[in-house]
């Protein structure tokens, strides 16, 4: 178990390597450089202002340099710009050059600057990231014990009308987007329409007093699209699993129904949801989006949306670093998972 750990650690260090030098070649193309520039600088800058502007600031090295520098495995740009002033990525203007560290990057904790929020890029995904771990954290702790009990139900006698019932209502929670059913809960649980009106609350008070009444609208919402898709997983394994020999022979021996689903059937049958469960946390991660910009939530979706609308490049890489790690970790967590729940898995 030690050395498949090991192992897989070293193809996560090479697959985060991989993944983010994609997302940061792709936020350094110049289209993207050129609306950076003009967005700190001028909407009016010609193309040689903008080059100037670009060249002074590191912009436009070699991309292995840059990417070096972003990752603190290559020294820091020094430059003397146009103006005449000194610039580097490892100083600030009131700062001396010489008394500046060489190396800079994600290895010594120095995410970059966001040019939309003026701040710090760590401090910032920090802060949202927490948000939205406090929304993630109800969200699965509403969406899957329910979708385990509406799938194991469902799967327990196929066919049957209970099971009809159920896979049906899967399917439609599954196919109602977020934004849909957000909308819906808004207008008939928070607005004056249906006369209703019980959740007055805001998601924007919940960053700073989550509750009832402010949180449970993005919760349900969330949690009603993903629910679907693990119920319906769920119910798939389960009746798989009731028809094996095992439970056959359980069943002629006379051992009764519930003992034969909890203590036969629903360990084998979580083998699979276990990884569909695993995989919804890098979705709330990013998936959120919708959500948190619907009911302005400013987490780390919305953070990603505030990237991307103002060519935050630095916001946007620091966001690509968490994003990479969640779902590298979850897919560790989710392998480890298997041994423990049918030790008959190999990790070798």
């Amino acid at each position: 178990m030690a050395l498949f750990i090991l192992r897989r650690i070293a193809i996560m260090l090479f697959t985060s390597l991989c993944l983010t030098f994609v997302v940061f070649f792709l936020t350094n193309l110049y289209p993207n450089l050129e609306k950076m520039a003009k967005t700190q600088g001028n909407f009016r800058m010609n193309d040689e202002a903008v080059l100037s502007f670009l060249e002074n600031r590191g912009y436009l090295l070699p991309l292995p340099v840059k990417y070096g520098e972003w990752l603190g495995v290559y020294p820091g740009y020094v430059i003397e710009g146009s103006d005449g002033e000194i610039r580097g990525r490892c100083f600030n203007s009131d700062q001396i050059p010489s008394e500046s560290p060489r190396y800079c990057g994600i290895l010594q904790g120095y995410w970059g600057y966001s040019t939309r929020f003026k701040s710090d890029v760590l401090g910032i995904v920090t802060t949202r990231l927490g948000l939205t771990g406090i929304l993630m954290f109800w969200v699965m702790a509403l969406m899957v014990p329910s979708a385990l009990i509406i799938g194991i139900l469902a799967g327990m006698r196929e066919g049957s009308r209970t099971d009809r019932s159920l896979s049906t209502f899967s399917i439609v929670t599954t196919a109602t987007p977020e934004y849909v059913s957000g909308v819906i809960l808004i207008a008939v649980f928070a607005s004056s329409a249906f006369g209703l009106k019980w959740f007055k609350g805001t998601a924007t008070a919940a960053m700073e007093n989550p509750n009832l009444e402010n949180f449970f609208l993005p919760v349900v919402t969330i949690a009603i699209y993903g629910m679907g898709y693990i119920a319906r997983m769920t119910r798939a394994s389960m009746a798989e699993v009731m028809t094996a020999q095992y439970i056959r022979t359980a069943r002629l021996k006379g051992v009764s129904f519930p003992n034969i689903v909890l203590k036969h059937a629903l360990r084998n049958a979580l083998i699979a949801p276990f990884t569909v469960i695993m995989l919804q946390f890098p979705w709330l991660l990013n998936g959120v989006v919708i959500v948190e910009t619907l009911f302005n939530y400013k987490g780390f979706g919305w953070a990603l949306v505030q990237a991307a609308g103002n060519n935050d490049i630095e916001l946007l890489l620091g966001v690509s670093v968490v994003s990479v790690f969640v779902v590298l970790v979850t897919q560790l967590i989710s392998d480890i998972g298997y041994v423990y729940l049918n030790p008959r898995i190999s990790v070798n």
